[in-house]
């Protein structure tokens, strides 16, 4: 189930608001300038697998994604448990590019900080997020990571992740406290 949790940065650990269906979520996301879709995938493909077969189950939703939003240069969040050689993710970044996030299989939750509020989003499969260049986020992947996500950018560039310093992301319940 995808679910929006919306918080002022003054309460961390208290909601001000939860969304548990897909409209709603996209409504409340499209406000701030993030395109929220779930669309029911019939892909058969585990996290963890290897870059070939990804590729392979997955191409064609790959280029129809980059095709529909222009994107440049793709890369794959590929979790099937914890690796200590995996950079933290759940620490603030941004990134110069639009970011398509696209969950294949599996969960991930994305934090934004966008105006006044933190919004976190559970993303499961079949959910995409079409995230605004610049925007502040992480993706918190639990502690038992089981995530498959294409993530598409609009440029080269853009793929590479810029990190704010702000740790304050690790504040927000995470994937394993909702």
């Amino acid at each position: 189930m995808s679910i929006l949790c919306v918080f002022h940065p003054s309460s961390p650990a208290l909601p001000n608001k939860v969304l548990t269906h897909h409209d709603d979520i996209a409504t409340t996301l499209a406000e701030q300038g993030v395109m929220f879709v779930h669309t029911p995938l019939d892909l058969r493909i585990r996290p963890g697998s290897n870059w070939e077969q990804v590729l392979e189950v997955c191409r064609e939703h790959l280029d129809q994604l980059m095709t529909a939003h222009g994107s440049a240069a793709f890369a794959l969040l590929n979790r099937d448990g914890a690796d200590p050689a995996h950079i933290d993710l759940r620490d603030e970044h941004v990134h110069d590019a639009e970011e398509v996030f696209a969950v294949m299989a599996g969960r991930a939750q994305i934090g934004l900080r966008l105006g006044d509020h933190v919004y976190t989003v559970l993303c499961e499969k079949g959910d995409q997020l079409v995230i605004p260049a610049g925007s502040r986020r992480w993706v918190e992947l639990g502690d038992n990571p089981f995530c498959l996500a294409l993530r598409a950018f609009a440029s080269e560039q853009g793929v590479e992740a810029k990190f704010t310093g702000d740790d304050s992301a690790r504040l927000y319940a995470g994937l394993d406290e909702l």
